[in-house]
């Protein structure tokens, strides 16, 4: 999501001496490292291996196949055709008494020997059974007969029972796609925004690049996706976000909204406890493998690699990267309340904590009257930092209080309970949906601990939150485990008729134990600069968030469109009567269909999509016209986006075609004009991956609302939206106040005008209406975006017939 700003920001940190003979060592030497990496994680991953690295067969198949083995040689039948008796003969000589033994243990070998190459042939065909794409290229809701044949094969080599890490050692490489196709794509993608002076130049560079510098950057690329897992995605965690040294804070990390109408309880420490025990439930479904495998399209097992870092997970700020920590166990979780910063446990010796029993904990942190130490109230604020300065100053701060700081980082996760409440409210809609994103992205600057792989916000009405760290993962995998976070504390969980946690509360369990900081003054002259500098960039800050009920996701396909494509090329009509121009829009989308796959960037600005923009502001274009034109736009949109899904996109084999460029210290006009683009558009749908957790018929209001990330650019703006259920969809943008091209309540009334044009023109003229009235806001000065329909009927489902 947040990810755009942090492409555009990188710097690779690389020497540059060395004579011409020794550039290609560093280049080399990195490959190398990539590839080592990789078969760490692998080792690291011994008992998962163990589990399914035999996948798609089981252990208990070498049982079974020893048993037939054994049963042959029973009925004097030989299997091996004569192999057992070789594999006998080199088996030491134990003596008559023990002749017995020596065939067992040659069946055994054997069936070991026999197994393994049948698991290995698996392997391999389900490999190259995954390696084919043409069903991503179908027509959706067609499916060909080959199509049909692929499906087939793949459920039979997949077997039965699949675990979350069943498919990894059988996904495809991420391919390197060609280096004449991706610098053609680029000049088409780039050739409606610049003029034809600029875009000559733009080619002559470009063809100077193909002429001299591709191919040798290309064989490198080449050599490293032989070795290592994936071409790309550990340069893009090292150098898009490891090496920034930005704040992290609106630059980087990401935040995930509650149920938008409905609160389950009011009480804040039951909601923490809920949502904890959720949380933590997830970790150990996690941990048994127990969460299944997510297929695209019900078809095609996604990588789940990124699950591995959800929690115990840190990022330590370092000269000149970061690096993450991640930890196997940890039984307790950090939480911050009013200043102060406590240690939770969240295990007893019978095992997890109760949600009830957390709920008493908190409660306990809620009631506790003791202050804040100087400046322990605003410590946080150095996770807002420029990694540079926080470096610097963890390593004092790990000297001075080292066990705080280690119950911190070491927590499974960091929650935060805001003394404020927060999320929809009656007489101010528009505006407290607002602060209510300000205060996810954000918070006050030092309630957040950012380094953390995410925050659990809970506010002091009982709304919840996240607040996500980018480099660990993607939205998808954060999104996944809220989806079943917000699902169980709500449905199966559920909260006693007077708001509490069901259950009863633990007495005997100890105090939740204070952390204690020896913060000398020049810590403390750090955290005040740190301070300024976050309550700066919060402040500057401008979110707005509405849902669109006017239609959704079914009207659309009536339209026998894609949702995507249909929002991202209605996008483009806003922006261009937002800005009155057009500009490089970056959307993100995932490759998870290759081993350790991550993002690609999708470049919505196409040529067809402009064409249709300007036949709408065009008053002699006819319906017809601009309907054709829609659907051209939307069918191009649809062939980027399958591209770039298929690891045939632009951008990722550029910017790795770029590290390349600069280990060996070779300068590219070309690749420097490529990475210092501006994307003032950045833009991302938020899936939705457990439809079956929720019942969005009779309970439409208890459906996630997505999130949002900050702006990629200083005049930009940032835009994510969710489709919930069918008939609404929820818009997070976000701007920076101190540009003056930029006004994230005027985006909001241009995109809200832009859709029910688009869906003008599949009802004869007519926009439609929206589905119930919204709420009139108070305050005038906030413009754009349908307010919020506030459904009070409806009432969280009792039973929890959907697990």
């Amino acid at each position: 999501m947040a990810e755009a700003h942090q492409a555009v920001g990188f710097r690779p940190s690389m020497t540059s001496d060395g004579a011409e003979v020794e550039l290609s060592a560093p280049v080399l030497q990195e490959i190398y490292l990539s590839g080592l990496r990789s078969w760490k994680r692998h080792l690291s991953r011994f008992w998962n291996d163990f589990l399914t690295g035999v996948f798609p067969a089981s252990p208990l198949s070498w049982l079974f196949l020893f048993s037939a083995i054994q049963l042959a040689w029973f009925l004097q039948l030989d299997p091996s055709l004569g192999l057992m008796e070789k594999i006998k003969e080199l088996l030491p000589d134990w003596g008559g008494q023990h002749h017995r033994l020596r065939g067992i243990l040659a069946a055994a070998l054997f069936a070991s020997c026999l197994w393994g190459a049948l698991i290995f042939t698996l392997h391999v065909a389900l490999r190259l059974l995954l390696s084919y794409h043409g069903w991503l290229l179908e027509p959706h809701g067609a499916m060909s007969s080959p199509t049909k044949t692929w499906l087939a094969l793949v459920r039979i080599f997949s077997g039965r029972k699949t675990m979350l890490f069943s498919y990894q050692r059988s996904l495809p490489r991420q391919p390197v796609p060609s280096v004449q196709d991706t610098v053609r794509k680029y000049l088409e993608s780039v050739r409606p925004i610049l003029s034809d002076e600029d875009f000559d130049w733009t080619s002559v560079l470009a063809q100077e690049f193909l002429r001299l510098q591709a191919s040798l950057l290309q064989w490198y690329l080449q050599l490293k996706s032989w070795w290592a897992s994936n071409y790309v995605s550990d340069w893009w965690e090292e150098f898009v976000y490891l090496r920034s040294r930005h704040s992290l804070m609106v630059n980087s990390n990401y935040y995930m909204m509650d149920f938008l109408y409905v609160t389950p309880t009011p009480v804040q420490a039951a909601r923490a406890g809920n949502a904890v025990h959720a949380l933590l439930l997830y970790r150990h479904r996690l941990n048994r493998q127990e969460i299944l495998p997510t297929l695209l399209m019900g078809m095609r097992p996604l990588c789940s690699a990124q699950y591995e870092k959800i929690f115990n997970t840190t990022r330590i700020p370092g000269i000149p990267k970061d690096h993450i920590r991640h930890l196997r166990d940890s039984r307790h979780v950090a939480v911050f309340h009013r200043g102060r910063f406590f240690r939770v446990g969240t295990h007893s010796q019978s095992g997890l904590l109760s949600p009830r029993a957390l709920e008493q904990q908190f409660q306990r942190i809620l009631d506790d009257p003791s202050p804040a130490c100087p400046q322990e109230e605003h410590l946080a604020a150095l996770t807002a930092a420029p990694r540079d300065v926080w470096a610097q100053v963890r390593s004092s701060l790990k000297i001075q209080a080292e066990d705080a700081l280690e119950a911190v980082e070491g927590a499974a996760f960091f929650v935060s309970l805001d003394s404020e409440p927060a999320g929809l409210t009656r007489e101010d809609p528009a505006a407290s949906l607002d602060a209510y994103a300000r205060a996810l992205l954000a918070g006050r600057g030092h309630d957040r601990w950012f380094d953390k792989s995410f925050t659990l916000i809970v506010f002091s009405n009982g709304k919840l939150g996240l607040s996500v760290e980018h480099s660990w993962a993607d939205c998808p995998i954060s999104g996944h485990m809220w989806e079943f976070t917000l699902a169980t504390e709500c449905f199966q969980l559920g909260y006693s008729a007077d708001g509490h946690c069901k259950g009863h509360p633990e007495p005997s369990l100890p105090q939740p134990q204070r952390l204690h900081w020896d913060l000398p003054e020049k810590i403390r002259l750090s955290i005040s600069l740190a301070l300024r500098g976050a309550k700066t960039l919060s402040g500057n800050i401008d979110c707005h968030v509405f849902p669109f009920s006017h239609f959704g996701k079914s009207f659309i396909k009536r339209c026998h469109l894609s949702s995507d494509s249909f929002i991202q090329v209605a996008l483009q009509l806003a922006h261009f009567r937002d800005r009155g121009e057009f500009c490089l829009t970056y959307e993100s989308t995932m490759t998870r269909l290759f081993l350790e796959g991550r993002t690609e960037t999708v470049r919505s600005c196409t040529r067809e999509a402009c064409n249709f923009v300007r036949a709408m502001e065009d008053k002699e274009k006819t319906e017809p016209q601009r309907r054709a034109l829609f659907r051209l736009a939307v069918e191009k949109h649809q062939a980027l986006l399958k591209a770039a899904m298929s690891g045939q996109g632009v951008d990722r084999h550029l910017f790795a075609l770029y590290i390349v460029s600069q280990f060996l210290h070779l300068r590219s006009p070309f690749l420097d004009q490529v990475h210092s683009e501006q994307w003032p558009l950045a833009t991302s749908q938020i899936p939705v991956q457990q439809i079956h957790l929720f019942d969005v018929h009779n309970y439409p209001d208890y459906v996630s609302s997505g999130g949002g990330f900050g702006p990629a650019d200083d005049h930009g703006y940032g835009v994510s939206y969710i489709f919930m259920g069918d008939d609404t969809i929820t818009f997070h943008i976000s701007s920076k106040k101190s540009s003056t091209k930029t006004d994230s309540h005027r985006l909001g009334q241009h995109i809200e005008d832009a859709l029910l044009d688009v869906a003008s023109l599949f009802q004869d003229g007519q926009r439609p209406k929206p589905r119930c009235r919204g709420l009139q806001e108070e305050d005038s000065g906030h413009r754009g975006g349908s307010l919020p329909c506030h459904r009070r009927g409806s009432r969280a489902p009792t039973k929890s017939t959907n697990f």
